[in-house]
């Protein structure tokens, strides 16, 4: 690989991980505000939807991170960083309804199904990359990635959004016991650990393929 290609692929690692940062901190303000605003109430459910909040945050923060690490490359894919963007508009809209249950899930769902979509269609991005794989170490990563995405979209994505759907359509139909007899709580509970679950699936999958990444960077140094 030649030097303006390396310092490319490096510039755009570095427009990636400015770009996940901050819009993030953004999510995160948008979090805070309405956490403030929450907790002046005393409305303590609304600790479980802060938890599920802060989660959503970290989840879409390492999935970036992971992504970035292991495909980003020259040249810049705008669709893929569009996703993004509107997946974190998406964030801050569900954190404005820390207050409202049914408001919640509705929003979570719709956020679910654009992650879905922006799985799917970051599949061509992974495609690509093993097609352009030139050594073992960067066809096992990619390969891993390949994986991992697919599980993504054809079970993990797919469980999350009809949990969401399944909390909305309850809470809507049987309002007296989840809004005035404080049902909803049981659900953002079960909302809260399936987040915590799947961060710890997403710690367990990047220790798996720090390796590989590594090797993969190593491989590419060593190349004209």
């Amino acid at each position: 690989m030649n030097l303006s290609r390396r310092e490319l692929d490096a510039n755009i690692v570095n427009i990636e991980l400015t770009l996940t940062s901050i819009i993030q901190g953004v999510a995160l303000a948008v979090l805070t505000e309405n956490a403030r605003t929450a907790l002046s109430l005393n409305n303590w459910p609304g600790f479980l939807y802060m938890g599920a909040g802060l989660c959503i945050i970290f989840i879409f923060w390492s999935r970036s991170i992971i992504h970035t690490l292991t495909l980003i490359k020259w040249p810049l894919e705008f669709g893929h960083n569009f996703f993004y963007i509107a997946c974190v508009f998406g964030e801050a809209i569900v954190f404005t309804r820390l207050e409202r249950p049914l408001a919640w899930f509705r929003l979570s769902t719709a956020y679910a199904a654009f992650v879905w979509l922006l799985f799917a269609y970051d599949l061509r991005l992974i495609r690509a990359r093993l097609q352009e794989a030139t050594t073992e170490g960067e066809r096992s990563l990619y390969q891993r990635t390949w994986e991992d995405q697919l599980l993504n979209i054809r079970l993990l994505m797919p469980c999350l959004f009809f949990f969401n759907l399944a909390c909305a359509l309850a809470i809507n139909h049987w309002s007296t016991y989840f809004l005035e007899h404080s049902g909803h709580v049981w659900l953002i509970a079960a909302q809260l650990l399936s987040f915590l679950i799947y961060l710890v699936y997403v710690t367990r999958f990047y220790q798996r393929i720090a390796p590989l990444i590594l090797r993969s960077h190593e491989a590419k140094m060593k190349q004209p």
